[in-house]
């Protein structure tokens, strides 16, 4: 089983950054969890409907949404235990509540919710100006 649990949210201005973490919070330390997973992250902001964001194969290959290319990275970590989000250049319309989601094998080609079978319970980034 997997426990997704995001952090790094917060209140920036624009033009400013901020990053993102997900980790699974059943690591025993005794296994690479996110080893075999396609990793995602989401976002919903009020009264619209949840985007996919950014995609990360477990071979390392990136996606991005076009809003978002050349101002956020998506990674793991060396232990690849954590998935970031590393965002800059933020505009208002970031705004949005950000969710990590994960996906058991392979990454498949539409980047959309229901291909993920694991979500994390949400982390709010808030852009003014």
């Amino acid at each position: 089983q997997v426990d997704l649990v995001e952090s790094g949210g917060g209140s920036v201005e624009a033009g400013g950054s901020l990053r993102l973490s997900c980790v699974d919070s059943t690591y025993t330390g005794t296994t690479v969890t996110f080893g075999q997973y396609c990793m995602a992250w989401f976002r919903q902001a009020p009264g619209k409907e949840r985007e996919g964001v950014a995609r990360i194969a477990s071979d390392g290959r990136t996606y991005y949404a076009d809003s978002v290319k050349g101002r956020f990275t998506i990674s793991r970590d060396s232990a690849k235990y954590t998935l970031l989000l590393e965002m800059s250049s933020l505009e208002p319309d970031d705004t949005a509540m950000y969710y990590c989601a994960a996906r058991w094998g392979a990454c498949v080609r539409d980047l959309a919710s229901a291909n993920f079978h694991y979500w994390g319970q949400g982390t709010q980034v808030t852009v003014s100006g």
